[in-house]
């Protein structure tokens, strides 16, 4: 798959996202045209508050977003005291990281849930979707729901961050802004109706707070059991805070850094961008060029040094048949024996 791929793209386009002008609209029901990447809104009002000049005012605020994440980050200005530092806590922070990250959001919430990338049984997709929520990042119904949105209208009017309203805004400041209007279930029936028809997934939306709230008096407690007050703080700070808030900037860098600096190997109507040091703190999704010219790639390396550790990963659950239905092809005549074989 590393020939000729500059400036190629696929003639199916179930497989690509469009390259021209979105004119079509959603169909509601329509989930195969949501995990494509080519779904599109017609009207010229745009109906979902998304992007910055649709969103910026006082009575738009997500206090609930900006509160959480500020929570998250003043506990992790704590990392500067000394006194909370361990070395079993910044070992955590790695190893969550990669679970939280990698697992949890990279193969779970992007690929699994939003492109319908492979699939799995029932128990281990609502597994890896719970692990999603210990990022930090919202639960699984509003990140789908967002993202799908963004492929609709990647870099365009309405884009809910892109770097053209500015570099910050694409990287965290959209998040303190309601994206899906006044009534966030007939957001989520628009952008993901897939998951909404799943109990899990709604459950997932109310259980986002209790379910992190959980975990972190877990790795406290555990922290306690073993070294007392003072490792039950630092792993409480390092486990919990660093280790989030390192996820998520992680995360957002695809939003930002993505699609400012980096190289292209296909032609998109948005300016997405391979860049190599993204995909190695986000492992591989910083291959963002390659992802939006075929959103439903499980693989989104496409040279021979473009190394996706998450596609490595799926490609582990496929050998031992947790996944299958494995999209690792651009075109139908590129299905290899493997995919085929499922």
């Amino acid at each position: 798959m590393n020939k000729k791929l500059k400036g190629k793209r696929s003639n199916v386009h179930h497989y690509r996202q469009a390259t021209g002008p979105m004119v079509q609209p959603v169909t509601e029901n329509d989930v195969a045209e949501l995990l494509s990447g080519r779904a599109t809104e017609a009207s010229s009002v745009l109906k979902w508050n998304s992007g910055k000049a649709n969103v910026v005012h006082a009575n738009n605020i997500n206090w609930a977003a900006a509160v959480w994440l500020g929570v998250i980050h003043a506990g992790a200005l704590a990392a500067f005291l000394p006194s909370t530092f361990s070395w079993s806590g910044l070992a955590l922070v790695f190893v969550l990281h990669w679970l939280c990250g990698c697992i949890g959001i990279t193969m779970g919430y992007h690929r699994m849930l939003t492109h319908g990338s492979f699939a799995t049984y029932r128990w281990t997709r609502n597994l890896i979707a719970s692990v999603g929520c210990l990022a930090g990042e919202g639960p699984p119904m509003q990140w789908v729901a967002n993202h799908r949105l963004h492929h609709a209208r990647s870099d365009q009017e309405g884009d809910p961050h892109s770097p053209n309203d500015g570099g910050w805004w694409s990287h965290i400041f959209w998040i303190a802004y309601k994206i899906g209007g006044k009534d966030p279930k007939e957001f989520y029936r628009k952008w993901a109706p897939d998951l909404q028809r799943e109990r899990y997934m709604r459950t997932l939306n109310y259980a986002f707070v209790p379910i992190n709230v959980a975990a972190s008096a877990l790795i406290a407690g555990i922290g306690y059991a073993i070294g007392g007050s003072q490792l039950a703080i630092s792993w409480l700070v390092w486990a919990v805070c660093v280790r989030m808030v390192f996820v998520l900037h992680s995360t957002w860098l695809v939003n930002s850094a993505s699609h400012i600096w980096g190289y292209r190997n296909y032609e998109t109507r948005d300016d997405s961008r391979n860049n190599w040091w993204v995909a190695l703190i986000t492992y591989g999704e910083g291959w963002h060029n390659n992802h939006h010219a075929h959103p439903r790639m499980a693989m989104h390396g496409h040279r021979w040094w473009e190394v996706d550790i998450t596609f490595a990963i799926i490609r582990m659950l496929r050998a031992v048949g947790l996944a299958w239905d494995v999209v690792d092809y651009r075109t139908k005549s590129e299905k290899t024996p493997a995919a085929k074989a499922g």
